[in-house]
């Protein structure tokens, strides 16, 4: 997708709408689209002295929001950064479309590779998603978790590590899928 669009996907997240007064009010008034914006822009890999000057923005737009998500990182459309501050992703990690990401999430690897995280997931805030793990589709990981292994699709996480709260397909009596909202 070109810059433009991703550009577009990710106002649609803030605010339901993606003329040019929506992007301009947006712009000025919320931190995480602003930043999402130049991440865009430079993550478009430009050439020349125009790449290097929106590399330069990016650079104090991380100091100054707290947000680190290095230009080049692939990040589908429809990112939402509902917090700004304290938010670290790693270069090589990999997030899905319309993700949510929370005020001090932290997304690293020691080793390698970081995290691939599926579409439609819910980062709460203070969560640490640690090493090469895989993270399904329309997953919700809840306030303060550590995540360290896989997670599949549909569920609900949290915890310190991470485990399975609850499961939001579940069998109804007739033996089909059923979307459930929590599981005790």
């Amino acid at each position: 997708m070109k810059a433009i669009d991703l550009i577009r996907s990710d106002l649609y997240r803030y605010a339901g709408a993606a003329d040019t007064g929506t992007l301009v009010r947006k712009f000025i008034s919320s931190e995480g689209f602003n930043y999402s914006v130049w991440f865009r822009l430079a993550s478009s890999r430009p050439r020349g002295i125009l790449g290097v000057l929106l590399r330069i923005i990016l650079r104090r737009k991380q100091r100054q929001f707290g947000i680190v998500i290095p230009a080049g990182t692939i990040v589908g459309p429809g990112l939402f950064i509902g917090h700004f501050g304290n938010i670290v992703v790693n270069e090589t990690a990999v997030i899905g479309a319309n993700c949510n990401l929370s005020q001090c999430v932290t997304i690293g690897s020691n080793h390698g590779q970081a995290a691939t995280i599926g579409d439609n997931v819910y980062i709460g805030p203070h969560v640490c998603i640690v090493e090469d793990v895989v993270i399904g589709d329309s997953v919700t990981i809840g306030a303060g978790s550590v995540v360290t292994t896989n997670v599949p699709a549909n569920v609900t996480v949290a915890g310190v590590p991470a485990r399975v709260l609850s499961d939001d397909l579940a069998r109804n009596r007739a033996g089909r899928y059923v979307l459930r909202r929590w599981i005790a």
